[in-house]
């Protein structure tokens, strides 16, 4: 008779344990614990099966003898995509795709199995969530009618597996992994068990066949991937589609990548027949910005291997509540808060009456510490009522003690606002020997109260600034 028994996973980290606990041992999060029940009679039968089995194909081999040559890569013809993958697909390889609902993950996926099929290679689309018929409708308003794209829609682990056997296809894209299930698994699909245990029999058939397999996960209201943390453990890539729900503009940001950087962006823009590429992202964000406003800057930023200019708003008002607010998107909130405290102390800005909102526009999230300067001279912009230029692009970190530290890949940054048209760069003073040539006007400043003198003080907007 099958057995079964309960037991408790983390939703955070993935462990298993023998019983509920209010605090993870592991990762020390709070009410994480979910109760499934499992069966043990079939699948410590299956796993010791399995496990003599690979214990009499187990060879142990010499680092020396082990191919270390480059991974063959196979292109999707879509440079922005084929950036954040590393190169290309490799094969073999585990990816998983995740974002919010409706922003573009079933569209890439199936625009780069439309493009990879002129390449002649075969390729399975599965799908838990639609029809076929739904699929053909997608594909057809796509323009990605081709007949050798196979698709089914199933959500039977066993079925698919024996598909992938039988047909033997280059790419697999399952979507999404939520609603795949194993049937010797008592709970219901898109459970924690259910997604690890599919999860990893995908990853076991990549690795023997092998075959490169997509995954698509829906994400949580935290903006992770449903399922356990263990599940971005398992697979080799994991991209994440981001993008304000009111914005065209969609970023393909790499968070883990066995075969390539972990920093590169792909930016795509949202039309009615799919996802186009964006390959001037600095140009795209910028189009449509306020001239001669005051809270508006202009920031350098490195995404991966290239740099981009992004416009950073700030809004500074009075407040009429006794605790001020504070908003902000597209940026570490932490970090605008500290800026705040840097202002007041170190320029002598008084910000703690004031609500202040500071925006990064068209739907980007950009982290480096390299924006500090462009969110210090954003606010105080705002708050003096003085707009900084509007043809002059700011970037650097600042410390606690309000010195503007150097960043990494400056004459990059200065390169790209050069090319756009820019007028001048105000940038770390450390970094002015990194440069090289450049026809842009430079100025380094090595601490905020600097910054204050040159951009807002009495006449410096008429012998610093170039309108």
């Amino acid at each position: 008779m099958e057995k079964k028994k309960t037991v408790f996973f983390c939703k955070e980290c993935g462990n298993e344990f023998p019983k509920w606990m209010g605090q993870c041992p592991v990762c020390k999060a709070w009410d994480s614990f979910t109760e499934v029940t499992v069966s043990t009679a079939a699948a410590a039968c299956k796993s010791k099966t399995a496990q003599t089995e690979r214990t009499a194909k187990a060879v142990p081999v010499k680092l020396s003898v082990i191919d270390r040559g480059q991974e063959s890569r196979v292109s999707t013809d879509i440079e922005e995509f084929d950036r954040v993958l590393g190169g290309g697909i490799v094969k073999g390889s585990l990816v998983l795709v995740g974002g919010d609902p409706g922003i573009g993950k079933s569209t890439l996926l199936l625009e780069a199995c439309a493009k990879l099929a002129r390449k002649k290679l075969n390729l399975l689309y599965i799908s838990g969530e639609e029809s076929l018929r739904q699929i053909g409708m997608r594909a057809e308003r796509l323009g990605c009618v081709d007949d050798d794209i196979l698709f089914m829609s199933e959500t039977s682990l066993d079925v698919i597996e024996g598909v992938i056997n039988k047909d033997k296809p280059d790419i697999v894209v399952i979507d999404s992994i939520q609603t795949v299930y194993r049937e010797d698994i008592a709970s219901s699909p898109g459970s924690i068990s259910q997604v690890r245990e599919t999860t990893g029999s995908l990853m076991r058939l990549a690795k023997s066949m092998p075959v490169t397999v997509f995954i698509v996960g829906h994400v949580t209201k935290e903006g992770t991937v449903a399922g356990p943390k263990m599940l971005e453990h398992m697979v080799d890539t994991v991209l994440y589609f981001e993008g304000d729900a009111s914005s065209p503009y969609r970023i393909l940001r790499a968070v883990k990548n066995r075969f390539g950087s972990t920093n590169e962006i792909g930016v795509f823009e949202m039309e009615g027949d799919g996802l186009r590429e964006v390959r001037n992202p600095s140009e795209h964000m910028l189009e449509g910005r306020p001239v001669g406003e005051p809270g508006s800057v202009i920031a350098a930023s490195i995404e991966g291997t290239r740099p981009i200019l992004a416009e950073i708003q700030a809004l500074v008002s009075r407040t009429n509540f006794s605790m001020p607010r504070r908003t902000c998107l597209g940026i570490d909130f932490n970090r605008v808060n500290l800026m705040i405290a840097v202002i007041e102390k170190r320029m002598g800005v008084q910000l703690s009456g004031c609500d202040a909102y500071v925006n990064v526009t068209g739907g980007m999230r950009i982290t480096e510490p390299a924006l500090d300067l462009a969110v210090v001279t954003a606010l105080v912009s705002s708050a003096v009522d003085k707009a900084p230029g509007d043809k002059t692009v700011i970037f650097g970190e600042v410390g606690l003690t309000g010195e503007v530290r150097g960043v990494s890949r400056a004459a990059q940054r200065v390169l790209e606002a050069q090319n756009l048209a820019y007028d001048r760069v105000i940038m770390p003073k450390v970094n002015l020997k990194d440069i090289g040539e450049h026809t842009i006007k430079v100025i380094g400043v090595g601490h905020i109260r600097e910054l204050k003198a040159l951009l807002f003080e009495k006449n410096a907007q008429n012998t610093e600034i170039t309108e």
